[in-house]
């Protein structure tokens, strides 16, 4: 499947140029970038790939599929007018800048009938894999609470204005992953601390899930002391995730690719596995692979009619609402319910 590319940004470059260009049964068949700079990179990096500048061209070579990443407020102009050429679409997070946009879209792909996913790759990170796995298990009993942090020190720079804000860029994945866990949320409390309007360094999510679940969910950008990845607080123990990220994005950074490292691919080492806490017990629990690999897998699967996308897009515009949300209680210094339905199971593909 040849698959274009708008966009070639830290996203672009790092997480969605390998995967296409390595992935099975996809080709990077053009990038567009208007930058002298960034078509260098790509002719560096992908010889023999198209260097266009504009989507019009990248349609005239032929594509079947397009993928957005763009900066965060073109999302949504971008994501449409790849629509309305009647070729299906991935988007990379944020989604949208609000829930509103985020519902538009979605509705205008239903009614073109094109298929439109986002690019949640991390809910093929090892360790959110390795939470689904215990969970599935039981052995934390009845699950009380679930903490999440994307914390990082970077006392020297700033949010890129690229992500919109820490609480668009980071939340989304936050967000997406305590949802795609928990399902549905009806309540938000959150505290944001902003550099310059509309671009935080720093947010803390409390969400409150519809089946009882509490998620405490926080971004930073200048934190010495990054707090665990995930700590999951069952009635029976605790599972705990120290490593500070996946490591599939830094062996992307080092120019490791699936394609060369096979199945070594996302294997975490021992010293980044999770453990199981019951008090003085603690037991090692081997982390599962990582599989950014499979997404561009699944999305062709889907654009052939052979499988679901693989990130329901109605899922990006619940997760736009929770950031809506949060952003209105941060505004207000109080809790903002949302109306929601049960809905589906956590994790269950709609169709």
């Amino acid at each position: 499947m040849r698959i274009g590319l708008v966009g070639y940004g830290f996203g672009g470059r790092w997480f969605h140029a390998p995967l296409i260009a390595g992935g099975r049964g996809t080709v990077l068949a053009g990038v567009v970038t208007r930058s002298p700079q960034r078509a260098a990179q790509v002719v560096a990096e992908h010889p023999g790939t198209p260097v266009l500048r504009s989507l019009a061209a990248l349609v005239a070579a032929g594509v079947d599929a397009v993928a957005v990443s763009t900066p965060a407020a073109t999302h949504t102009a971008v994501t449409e007018e790849v629509l309305r050429l009647g070729l299906p679409v991935v988007c990379d997070k944020p989604f949208a800048l609000d829930a509103a946009a985020a519902r538009g879209t979605v509705e205008l792909a239903e009614r073109l009938g094109v298929p439109l996913t986002v690019y949640q790759n991390r809910r093929w990170d090892s360790d959110l894999r390795t939470v689904r796995r215990v969970l599935a298990s039981g052995e934390l009993g009845e699950v009380l609470r679930f903490e999440s942090a994307f914390e990082r020190w970077a006392p020297d720079a700033e949010p890129p204005e690229a992500g919109a804000g820490l609480l668009r860029d980071f939340g989304s994945h936050l967000v997406d992953q305590a949802l795609h866990l928990f399902g549905p949320v009806c309540s938000v409390y959150a505290e944001t601390r902003e550099v310059r309007p509309g671009l935080e360094d720093d947010v803390l999510l409390l969400l409150r899930h519809v089946r009882g679940v509490r998620s405490h969910l926080s971004g930073a950008w200048r934190q010495g002391a990054p707090a665990p990845r995930f700590r999951v607080t069952g009635s029976a123990g605790s599972f705990v995730v120290r490593a500070p990220v996946d490591g599939q994005e830094q062996a992307l950074l080092a120019g490791r690719t699936p394609a060369r490292e096979g199945e070594r691919w996302g294997v975490e080492p021992e010293a980044a596995w999770g453990a199981l806490h019951r008090g003085g017990h603690v037991r090692a629990v081997p982390a599962e692979r990582g599989r950014w690999d499979e997404f561009y897998e699944r999305f062709a699967a889907a654009v052939r009619g052979t499988g679901p996308v693989p990130v329901d897009p109605w899922d990006a515009v619940a997760t736009a609402t929770v950031l809506d949300a949060a952003r209105r209680s941060a505004a207000e210094g109080r809790s903002v319910e949302i109306d929601t339905e049960v809905g589906p199971e956590p994790g269950e593909v709609r169709r």
